[in-house]
């Protein structure tokens, strides 16, 4: 049976690791507000990622850079209350985790105590193996990241495909299996081959979540506004549009200012 169809009052770290086990693909979305991620988590979406892409589509940055950990903890705040059952993990921003062991556990903390979160997200491989498993240590749980990592856009220079050559691409591996070791329940590859990617995700036992890295993955991630068709401006090739709400939205706006100035709205039923 599927874990979607059973009486699960909360998706937890345990339940996706039984999902991988059972060969179940896990659904993920983002969402950084109250109504949206009520609506996801009814819909019963099984991860909702409150993720520094709130930076791009939330507060038009050109990048997650920006983001600050009081903003990544403020939107967790939002969407920890419109969430009954989906697993909430949150992004540690850029800044929040790199210099020092200490810094990133007291950032994860933060997070965990202040929203109510279930797990957090950390961009990076071995060269953040040792905050990761402190953190991990320290009770919070982790989900790893590799692939494109968006904090590092200023390092790539660009969003274009990773691992595309034979020496990152089993950096990747190293590094995913060194996620693993050390502690992380879950992993997203970003932007990679479609066979590298499936090669990841046969090779360990926690979940694969994948954003651009084919079908052989244990899941999909993809950024709410994005996957509505709300941010019209973005068409990479991994994305599938389910929707075209900013035709809708705009056509509805549009007939709310011709009802006002026509005087049309409100009509005798809409006044008191």
């Amino acid at each position: 049976m599927s874990i979607h169809n059973e009486n699960i009052k909360k998706i937890t770290t345990s339940v996706l690791l039984k999902m991988k086990a059972e060969g179940e693909k896990i659904s993920m979305l983002t969402a950084y507000d109250y109504s949206m991620a009520s609506i996801v988590d009814q819909a019963g979406m099984d991860v909702i990622l409150v993720g520094d892409s709130a930076g791009n589509v939330m507060s038009g940055f050109s990048s997650t850079i920006p983001v600050t950990l009081d903003q990544m903890i403020y939107h967790a705040q939002c969407v920890v209350r419109g969430v009954k059952r989906a697993h909430v993990v949150v992004d540690m921003p850029f800044g929040s985790y790199q210099c020092c062991h200490t810094d990133g556990v007291r950032s994860a903390i933060r997070i965990l105590k202040e929203s109510g979160a279930d797990s957090v997200k950390i961009e990076g491989g071995e060269e953040f193996a040792g905050t990761i498993k402190k953190i991990i240590d320290a009770g919070v749980p982790v989900m790893g990241h590799l692939g494109l990592m968006p904090q590092s856009i200023n390092k790539y220079g660009s969003y274009a495909l990773r691992a595309k050559d034979d020496t990152e691409a089993q950096k990747l591996i190293s590094d995913a299996k060194i996620l693993q070791h050390i502690g992380c329940y879950g992993l997203v590859l970003e932007k990679i081959p479609a066979a590298l990617a499936k090669q990841v995700a046969d090779s360990l036992t926690i979940p694969v979540i994948g954003i651009g890295a084919g079908s052989g993955v244990d899941g999909q991630v993809l950024v709410l506004q994005d996957m509505l068709g709300i941010n019209n401006g973005f068409s990479p090739k991994f994305l599938r549009r389910y929707a075209n709400l900013y035709e809708d939205i705009s056509k509805a706006v549009g007939s709310y200012i011709d009802d006002v100035k026509s005087v049309s709205f409100p009509n005798e039923n809409e006044q008191y």
